[in-house]
């Protein structure tokens, strides 16, 4: 099966766990995703890979349009019967890859993504194609979940993930974001970071993680030196925290 399927499979079972998900459905950097809209004056926005669509609900309001494009078709039908419940008329919704987008150059202000590129099997291509639809001058808003610098830390966050979700592919280190920015072309900041703390029952029951996984999970925690369960906070019903950043990136105007 390929990267593709994995990921239309495991989000077509979820969709809907997604959107009353309290972590997806609330936090400050939606309404810091809405004052950057605000900033550009009724902006064109493109929510790549929107999952259950939050991220475009919240633009939505001051923005002109709002396209929510997603891999997963059962996600962007969760998209268009919420938008209708919340009165959106302006966000419309397309299925694609995020590494080739079917839209014209310079077709929008701002370009936004929240808890998706670590599914992304080409990140670099998917940047590429935001710059290429964005206008010059256009805001792109990346929120993901971001790896610790210390590479123990790290590997212990990668192999749990993977194994709660068989999409996940990797959460990046805030220099691997700048490093990716920078050769897509890119200016870029750290606009916001915060910690994340995953309740865990409700964790793995959002992404139906199989009984052996969940248990895995709980023995690489228990098999864990010390300093890791320190630092993800480690609870004594597995629940941890993590990383969490808003990357704020501009397509620079040419002279």
């Amino acid at each position: 099966m390929q990267q593709h399927d994995v990921i239309t499979e495991q989000f077509g079972k979820t969709a809907n766990a997604y959107l009353s998900s309290a972590i997806h459905a609330q936090g400050a950097d939606l309404v810091l995703m809405q004052e950057a809209a605000r900033r550009h004056g009724r902006p064109a926005v493109l929510d790549l890979g929107c999952g259950a669509g939050h991220a475009s609900f919240a633009v939505a309001p001051v923005a002109a349009s709002v396209v929510a494009y997603d891999l997963a078709q059962p996600m962007l039908d969760v998209v268009e019967h919420a938008k209708a419940q919340r009165g959106l008329d302006n966000i419309s919704t397309r299925q694609g890859d995020v590494a080739r987008l079917p839209f014209a150059d310079a077709s929008f202000d701002m370009v936004v993504t929240r808890f998706s590129a670590h599914h992304w099997n080409d990140v670099a291509g998917a940047l590429a194609e935001a710059w290429r639809v964005l206008r010059p001058n256009g805001t792109l808003l990346v929120v993901d979940i971001v790896a610790p610098k210390t590479a123990l830390y790290d590997t212990t966050l990668q192999a749990v993930e993977l194994l709660r979700d068989g999409s996940h592919v990797r959460d990046y280190r805030s220099c691997e974001w700048g490093a990716k920015f920078d050769q897509a072309g890119f200016t870029h900041s750290l606009r916001s970071a915060w910690k994340l703390t995953m309740q865990f029952d409700d964790w793995v029951a959002r992404m139906r993680t199989p009984g052996q996984r969940i248990a895995a999970i709980r023995n690489l925690f228990d098999a864990a030196p010390e300093e890791a369960r320190q630092y993800f906070a480690l609870q004594d019903d597995y629940s941890f925290d993590i990383d969490a950043a808003m990357f704020e990136a501009t397509k620079p105007v040419v002279q």
